[in-house]
């Protein structure tokens, strides 16, 4: 039977002290952006408002959803995330699969493994990507914030190796029964993958997401924005000239910014807590062992 030792119950406990210490300081941030939110223009405006509303009232939620231009980059960014990530976990799974078989089945394996791995190193470029994507006729096209960034090579190297973990005689078995590689792509491998999809499947999500710089470039129609971008021009440029004048003229632009951050935020803040356990099991164990 195993026994704690006095010494190891004093490192857990610190260590779940540090833990928690960290964790709610990385929530109060959050936390305070939400009570600015709810506040009235007063009080955000004073800074008095710490982690308690001051004035509560939903008005500035009420404006940023009365905005058409809001509703439409968000929607937008739904479309681009939505897209992106399931046509970049099918690319980079079916480019892992072909890549995780031996030189043996696959000879030119490692000559296609380092063109991949090159693309982590170099880059070519803001000027010549534009030019790429104006010479296709992308511009103020979704497929323009999609496309330059859908093969990522980290991911297809995490789904590689956890490819790799999966038994031989899996895929032989496959194989007698009259299967080929797609099917045995699709009946075998993705479902006992779907630790590593998810795991990958967030950091495409939350790429995509997060990602404003560009939908500036790509993007002259301010309609198409996703809502990285847009939010950026409103917060950072401070331009408010899509929200109507009389709306906020009683408001805090405070107030504004901060509930559109929060909305913002809150799809991934909601979907994280679902796909975080997957993460260890994802990226260095399969479902079945040899």
């Amino acid at each position: 039977m195993y026994h704690k030792t006095l010494s190891y119950r004093v490192f857990s406990g610190f260590n779940n002290i540090l833990l928690l210490v960290i964790g709610i300081l990385c929530l109060l941030p959050m936390f305070h952006l939400l009570m600015v939110s709810l506040s009235s223009s007063a009080a955000a405006n004073g800074g008095l408002v710490t982690f308690w509303p001051k004035g509560f009232t939903f008005e500035a939620y009420a404006k940023t959803f009365e905005n058409k231009n809001f509703l439409t980059s968000l929607w937008v960014a739904i479309e681009r995330t939505f897209l992106g990530t399931a046509l970049g976990l099918f690319v980079n799974g079916i480019a892992a699969y072909a890549l995780s078989k031996d030189t043996r089945v696959f000879r030119a394996r490692n000559i296609y493994l380092w063109y991949f791995v090159i693309t982590m190193l170099f880059s070519g470029g803001l000027i010549p990507s534009y030019i790429l994507i104006l010479r296709l006729h992308l511009i103020d096209n979704i497929m323009a914030l999609i496309l330059p960034g859908l093969v990522a090579t980290y991911n297809m190297i995490l789904l590689l190796n956890f490819f790799r973990t999966v038994p031989k005689e899996l895929e032989e078995a496959a194989f007698m029964d009259g299967a080929g590689h797609l099917r045995s792509f699709f009946s075998i491998y993705l479902p006992i993958s779907l630790p590593s999809l998810a795991t990958v499947g967030l950091f495409t999500m939350v790429g995509h997401w997060n990602a404003y710089f560009d939908g500036l470039i790509y993007m002259k129609d301010s309609a198409k924005l996703p809502l990285a971008s847009f939010m950026q021009t409103l917060i950072v440029q401070s331009n408010m000239t899509s929200f109507d004048a009389a709306a906020i003229a009683n408001m805090s632009q405070r107030t504004l910014r901060a509930s559109q951050i929060f909305i913002g935020a809150l799809p991934i803040l909601i979907v994280y807590p679902f796909l975080q356990r997957f993460f260890v099991k994802g990226v260095v164990i399969g479902a079945v062992k040899e």
